[in-house]
């Protein structure tokens, strides 16, 4: 179990957006593709994550007197630059899933950006970790 690697159960099809994106852009894309971490690029470098956890956190501290209309009207304002994680924490595809299983349990984190060299490649998901711990087949 030891010697599985980050690009064994990695996901490759991964939803990036720029960071110009407003919040609103940000929350329709995770709505609709239910998606909980986006990685953040600029020239197709990444420069950052953000999170449901990021849109939660903005939400709750600035829109709590808001209605929905003024709501949507805030996040489509905020630039993704303002509330992403950055810069990124990341894992190389070779690292192992242990390896993997350790920095986002030591960082408190549910994601991390599969970057090889400057490349992004894929994204490892707490639930990608918890799916290959717990045996699943489907991977």
């Amino acid at each position: 179990m030891d010697l599985i690697l980050v690009r064994d159960v990695m996901q490759t099809k991964i939803v990036t957006i720029g960071v110009g994106d407003s919040l609103s852009t940000v929350e329709d894309i995770m709505t609709l593709g239910h998606v909980r971490h986006m990685p953040v690029v600029r020239g197709g470098q990444l420069v950052g994550v953000v999170s449901e956890r990021d849109l939660l956190r903005v939400s709750l501290s600035k829109l709590n007197d808001y209605g929905k209309d003024q709501r949507r009207a805030f996040l489509q304002a905020v630039e993704i630059t303002h509330v992403m994680s950055t810069p990124a924490i990341t894992i190389d595809p070779d690292a192992t899933v242990k390896s993997a299983a350790r920095v986002m349990a030591e960082r408190k984190i549910g994601c991390l950006p599969v970057v090889d060299g400057e490349d992004l490649v894929g994204m490892l998901t707490e639930t990608d970790v918890l799916r290959f711990f717990a045996g699943f087949d489907d991977l």
